[in-house]
């Protein structure tokens, strides 16, 4: 597949890089950021998947979180794809910063217009993830995920509806059950129509609850997130995992909100986690 490298940046010792490439499941160019580390100059790396949240880009981790430094010691490539279609020409997709560009959230939309472009689930797990291992020394044996608020929310989904395809899963204040939130409500009505059962199928309460299982979880989350009493409900997914026995430590955090300074205050434990289990399989 072809790649149009937009610019490469020396790292601490590795590369940060952004690229482009002609999406054929999204049926538009598409974005995505990779760090390689120094360890990538002699073979293949372990990877991770760093989905971002509502409004972000492909950019946002890699300039906001501070996780190159670390990713390099450890040995860890991040992929960081874009959150949605860019210049889909849907009308009323620039209309709400919760829904439409910037607001893909991880899912193969089936309504119209929004199923002509809007299939991020489709795009990551296969197109841009054979993409990544085509062109860059990754391992496809040792492949974690993790994302922030929308982009937590897609990476419990993903881990457990692909549970083949990760072997490590994070999530920094997820939207944990967003067949209960005002913003899963209006993505998923808009995205996969009115049947609710169909949402289910996206919301990973709903799917630990059906039987779903993935690799043991680690969830932080502030307390004075600011969008933790509408919107997130991580008790509703911890209660879900101690009733079906799937493994989860859910950290809270005194006085922090939803943002990326929270982010940058425990990504380095997330890095760790992934390393370590990663590290397990031998």
């Amino acid at each position: 597949m072809a790649v149009e490298t937009l610019s490469e940046h020396r790292c601490f010792g590795g590369v940060q890089g952004f690229y482009r490439h002609e999406s054929t499941a999204i049926g538009l160019p598409m974005r995505f950021g990779v760090f390689l580390p120094p360890q990538a100059a002699k073979g293949p790396v372990p990877v991770l998947f760093y989905l971002a949240g509502l409004t972000c880009t492909e950019e946002t981790f890699a300039i906001k979180a501070g996780a190159q430094r670390l990713a390099a010691k450890l040995g860890l490539a991040i992929v960081t794809p874009d959150t949605s279609p860019r210049a889909t020409g849907i009308e009323g997709a620039d209309a709400a910063w919760d829904f439409g560009h910037g607001a893909g959230f991880y899912l193969d939309a089936s309504e119209a217009p929004w199923s002509r472009h809007f299939r991020m689930e489709c795009w990551i797990v296969e197109e841009l993830r054979a993409l990544v291992f085509e062109r860059f020394a990754l391992r496809r044996d040792r492949v974690g995920v993790f994302g922030h608020s929308m982009g937590g929310h897609g990476a419990l989904t993903l881990a457990l509806r692909h549970p083949s395809l990760f072997q490590s899963v994070s999530a920094f204040a997820p939207i944990a059950a967003p067949t209960q939130c005002p913003w899963g409500e209006k993505a998923f009505t808009g995205y996969l129509g009115e049947d609710r059962a169909r949402w289910a199928e996206h919301d990973a309460t709903e799917l630990i609850q059906a039987g779903k299982r993935c690799p043991p979880l680690l969830i932080d989350q502030g307390r004075a997130d600011q969008f933790l009493a509408a919107q997130l409900h991580p008790d509703k997914l911890e209660a879900a995992c101690r009733a079906a026995g799937q493994p989860l430590t859910l950290r809270w955090h005194e006085g922090y909100d939803h943002g990326y300074y929270f982010v940058q205050s425990v990504v380095a434990d997330h890095l760790r986690h992934h390393a370590r289990t990663l590290e397990k399989l031998g």
